[in-house]
C-alpha cells in the first residue's frame, strides 16, 4: 500500500494542538458526507489512530502531536494512489488552519 507522512508545524503547545485536532476527523465527515463512510478514531495523550472509507477506499494512519508538530502517517490502498495528493492537500490544509 502507498505511505504518506504529513507534517504540519505549529506554536501551539501539544495539549492544544491535541484538542484542536481531535475535531478534524469528525468535521470532514460533516463536509464530505456522502463521501465519507465507516470513520472510526481512537484518541490517546500523544495523538490517534483513524480509518475511514473514502470514494470507497480505506485510509488509515495513525497520527502524532507534539509541542512544536503534528504528524500524519496514512495508507492508502493502491488504486486510491490517483488521489493521493488531492487527500494530502486537504489533510495538510485543514491541519494548517486549525492549528494557525
Amino acid at each position: 500500500m502507498p505511505k504518506t507522512e504529513i507534517a504540519v508545524p505549529h506554536n501551539l503547545g501539544k495539549d492544544e494542538a491535541l484538542n484542536r485536532l481531535q475535531g478534524m476527523l469528525s468535521s470532514v465527515k460533516e463536509n464530505y458526507g456522502n463521501q465519507v463512510s465507516d470513520l472510526h478514531e481512537n484518541w490517546t495523550a500523544d495523538g490517534g489512530s483513524f480509518s475511514f472509507k473514502a470514494m470507497g477506499f480505506k485510509i488509515s494512519g495513525e497520527l502524532t502531536v507534539t509541542d512544536d508538530d503534528m504528524r500524519v502517517n496514512a495508507e492508502f490502498p493502491w488504486a486510491a494512489k490517483p488521489f493521493q495528493s488531492t487527500i494530502e492537500t486537504a489533510i495538510r490544509e485543514r491541519a494548517e488552519r486549525l492549528l494557525a
